[in-house]
């Protein structure tokens, strides 16, 4: 059984889309580190949900990723989107980048199971010992052993813009990819473009091949 963990039942839909049903979502609250970047905070919480399930587990982390903004809110998303609100950083776009309102949505999966295998290439600037990087020791670990994580990374590509639709969650509103934002489109259509869709699915691919 492979656990992801997610209380959002969007999320597992489309994790079991790629995964089939042996995938089951697993409530786990895991430490968030502060970092600049995804990778770091999806390999951290990866490890610690290892450790409370000892079995195989999936963790995601996503951000929006506004260009204008040196990449903000990015890996502070969720925070932004529960302080400010989604709306707000619409009003922001819009006041302050006179337009050019370029922005990613981008995901980070990662995977760990105990096992040895080759872990991702280390995200970590050298210099950053309180997080740790995919291929390094577990902070957790009184003695400083490694315990590998696999990220796999996905991006879509597209504007920040008023908010439009109805479904979706987060900032769905306000991301427009090809005249659409992902709240106006169904959850087969958004599925089919999203970030988090070509990160599980390079996950996929390679985790069949290690099945």
């Amino acid at each position: 059984m492979l656990r992801y963990v997610t209380t959002n039942d969007g999320k597992l839909r489309e994790a079991r889309e790629y995964l089939g049903d042996a995938v089951e979502g697993f409530d786990f609250d895991y430490t968030e580190i502060q970092a600049d970047d995804l990778e770091p905070i999806a390999a951290r919480g990866a490890r610690e949900a290892y450790r409370r399930v000892d079995g195989p587990v999936v963790v995601d982390d996503a951000g929006l990723f506004v260009e204008g903004f040196d990449g903000f809110p990015g890996p502070y998303s969720a925070f932004v989107e529960d302080t400010l609100g989604v709306d707000a950083v619409y009003r922001l776009a819009d006041r302050e980048l006179d337009g050019e309102r370029r922005a990613s949505f981008r995901c980070v999966i990662a995977y760990c199971d105990g096992e040895g295998f080759a872990a991702s290439p280390d995200p970590v600037d050298r210099d950053d010992r309180v997080a740790a990087a995919a291929t390094g020791a577990d902070p957790d670990d009184e003695e400083g052993r490694a315990l590998p994580v696999k990220l796999f990374a996905g991006a879509v590509r597209g504007r920040v813009v008023a908010p439009r639709g109805d479904g979706g969650f987060g900032y769905d509103p306000i991301f427009e990819h090809d005249g659409s934002t992902f709240a106006e489109m169904g959850a087969d259509e958004k599925n089919a473009v999203s970030h988090r869709g070509r990160a599980l699915g390079k996950f996929a691919e390679w985790y069949a091949n290690r099945e």
